[in-house]
């Protein structure tokens, strides 16, 4: 019996492993405009997770409908707004960003997503940070 259960066990972590969901998932980001004097750190959610695809490599075979490069994008999302402290008055001291609500594997949707995939920029504070607790939108 142990050897079914091992068996059992290691086949649910390779699926698991191989069909991770795409979820809303916590991410923290950090707004450093540089006219204002400090850095905003912000608790949000974003969509990631894997999503099946099929293999491009066999597009002489396979008809070009078969063939979905499916990324994890929002379904549902909202946008948030905060204040960014420290910002001289004539710098605008508002900053949007979304929140997703829940997500699917789909086409990207250039409209809300950037879908090129660039370096990354630095994600961290430069200057003296400040938590956003409590929102509210504009």
């Amino acid at each position: 019996m142990p050897a079914i259960f091992l068996m059992s066990l290691l086949f649910g972590l390779a699926c698991g492993q191989a069909l991770s969901f795409c979820i809303p998932t916590e991410y923290t980001m950090h707004i450093d405009r540089r006219e204002c004097a400090y850095c905003l750190t912000i608790n949000t959610t974003i969509c990631a997770g894997y999503c099946i695809t099929r293999d491009g490599n066999s597009k002489l075979t396979v008809p070009k409908n078969a063939l979905s490069q499916n990324v994890c994008t929002y379904r549902d999302f909202i946008y948030r707004t905060v204040e960014i402290p420290g910002c001289p008055r004539h710098v605008a001291p508002y900053f949007s960003y979304p929140v997703a609500v829940s997500c699917k594997c789909g086409k990207c949707n250039t409209d809300y997503s950037d879908c090129i995939h660039e370096a990354t920029k630095t994600n961290y504070c430069t200057k003296p940070q400040k938590s956003y607790l409590v929102g509210f939108s504009v």
